[in-house]
């Protein structure tokens, strides 16, 4: 089956987008995505996006992460499916209706508001979110928020020191977090600006991670660490966050289109039991 891609990225966070709402359906299974993901001998990506058909949106959008698990939200992925599809744009993910709008090389999203309750992370049990009392060696008390996925954000006098391609795994699948865990590693240089490093559940250490921007950015303005709106610089670079308890989180920046090709699909296997 040859079908058509993009390959996108947001800030480095790179993607490979297949369009289906006007073709046949894309069987897509955690096997598939993985085999299209491996960038030796895939097409390589941190994300495989599939958009089909909605009944309520523009396109309804699925995520595989590059071991093949299907998650909830993406904001990157977003705002490149925002940029792809141009103008403004709804679309329909798990978690919820996502509404953007493409305009000057920037793309803004709109992610909805953000959950702090244990269950709504979840964590196995209940704990304060503002200040989990757990630790990972140098890293503790981190706070917790849903941005449409889970993430967990550690305050750290310096992000870079920090050995998150070692820490990283061994938080995101700590058995506290039952759906596993994004690891955000932050520094606040002031109130207007944050440095941020990611571990992502599923994918690893990444140039960018747009739920991971809001998440921290939340966490910093939920914490009085910062104003809004804030300026999140990731290795990739920056993005800007706004939000307001009681709002949904909006996220500004750019959105790259790299190129377009076709691909045999079944040269990637469609293993149905992932």
């Amino acid at each position: 089956m040859q079908v058509r891609f993009h390959k996108m990225h947001g800030l480095g966070n790179d993607f490979v987008v297949i369009d289906a709402r006007a073709t046949a359906p894309v069987e897509m299974t955690a096997a598939r995505a993985r085999a299209l993901a491996d960038r030796k001998t895939g097409v390589g990506c941190d994300q495989l996006i599939l958009l089909e058909p909605s009944a309520v949106a523009d396109a309804r959008m699925r995520i595989f992460n590059a071991d093949g698990s299907e998650v909830e939200a993406c904001g990157n992925a977003t705002r490149c499916v925002v940029s792809l599809l141009g103008g403004s744009a709804r679309i329909e993910t798990v978690a919820g209706l996502l509404e953007g709008r493409s305009a000057d090389g920037q793309v803004s999203v709109e992610l909805g508001e953000p959950r702090f309750d244990w269950d709504a992370i979840p964590l196995a049990y209940a704990m304060d979110t503002r200040a989990m009392p757990v630790a990972w060696e140098e890293l503790e008390a981190p706070m917790a928020a849903n941005v449409g996925n889970p993430h967990v954000v550690f305050f750290v006098p310096e992000t870079d020191a920090v050995a998150l391609d070692r820490l990283g795994p061994r938080i995101e699948t700590d058995p506290l977090f039952p759906a596993r865990i994004n690891v955000n590693v932050a520094t606040v240089d002031d109130r207007a600006n944050i440095r941020l490093r990611v571990w992502e559940r599923g994918v690893g250490l990444t140039d960018a991670c747009g739920t991971g921007a809001c998440a921290t950015a939340v966490s910093a303005i939920r914490a009085g660490l910062v104003d809004s709106p804030v300026r999140v610089t990731l290795p990739g670079g920056p993005l800007m966050i706004d939000w307001a308890p009681g709002r949904p989180i909006v996220m500004t920046g750019p959105a790259t289109h790299v190129f377009t090709a076709e691909t045999d699909l079944s040269a990637f296997g469609a293993d149905s039991r992932g």
